[in-house]
């Protein structure tokens, strides 16, 4: 579903690359977990799949179409949810996903029965019709979950998509996005919650300093005894000694 081949981004000369020679696959039908530390190239990486940002070289091909040169027909098949999701906040939640039906063309015939159906999963009734302006944080997220389902795309970029979730929201759109795997979709998410990828991913790669230090099905990963995805994540990252810098901390 998703190649990263040969994938460099670099902001400028003589500094480090913030992605450094990417090359991942993530098949359809998977929930493929992005993770790294912060500032290790995650959401640099996310701008480039999106097309937001331009690599500094390589390419990126999403169900046969290149990124760079199909834009318009990649885009229309991604359903996006970004970290901290940004509204026209004197709309209602109603307009927007009016707006958003109206961006991918979704046939009016069907725009109804989606958003009442979505908004009903993730509890919006009641705020639906207000202005965004007015929304917390949560609702915010759920809203843009909402926007980024109702097109019925082939794939969902989801950017730590369970910050600003309550418990009940946090099971449902983990449920959503196996439910949506299972009908042939492709999830690819980034998250620090490493209980949260292990539970529920396919496969993950770890990215460290723009580089992946790690690639692999998380089947494999789970049949090993007393496998920890956190002990792992913080030996491939330097952070083994953390226990250590505590102790110093609070002596």
């Amino acid at each position: 579903m998703i190649n990263f081949k040969n994938l460099s981004k670099q902001y400028q000369k003589d500094k480090p690359f913030a992605v450094d020679n990417l090359n991942l696959e993530v098949k359809k039908g998977e929930i493929f977990g992005f993770l790294g530390p912060n500032g290790a190239g995650k959401s640099t990486t996310i701008n480039m799949l999106m097309g937001v940002l331009k690599p500094t070289s390589g390419s990126i091909i999403v169900d046969g179409h290149s990124v760079g040169e199909e834009s318009m027909i990649t885009k229309s098949m991604i359903g996006f949810v970004p970290d901290e999701p940004l509204f026209y906040e004197r709309m209602t939640g109603l307009q927007h996903l009016s707006f958003i039906c109206d961006v991918f063309n979704v046939d009016k015939s069907v725009r109804k029965e989606r958003s009442d159906r979505l908004v009903k999963l993730f509890n919006l009734e009641k705020a639906i019709s207000d202005r965004i302006s007015s929304y917390s944080h949560g609702m915010k997220q759920k809203l843009g979950v909402i926007s980024a389902l109702i097109h019925e795309p082939k794939l969902l970029i989801l950017d730590e998509p369970m910050v600003g979730l309550d418990p009940k929201a946090s099971f449902i759109l983990k449920d959503v996005m196996r439910r949506f795997c299972d009908k042939g979709g492709t999830v690819f998410f980034s998250t620090h919650v490493m209980e949260v990828a292990q539970n529920l991913c396919d496969s993950i790669a770890i990215i460290n300093k723009g580089e992946i230090v790690l690639n692999t099905s998380l089947k494999d990963f789970n049949e090993k005894e007393n496998a920890s995805l956190e002990n792992l994540f913080l030996e491939l990252t330097g952070n083994e000694d953390l226990e250590a810098v505590v102790d110093e901390a609070m002596l």
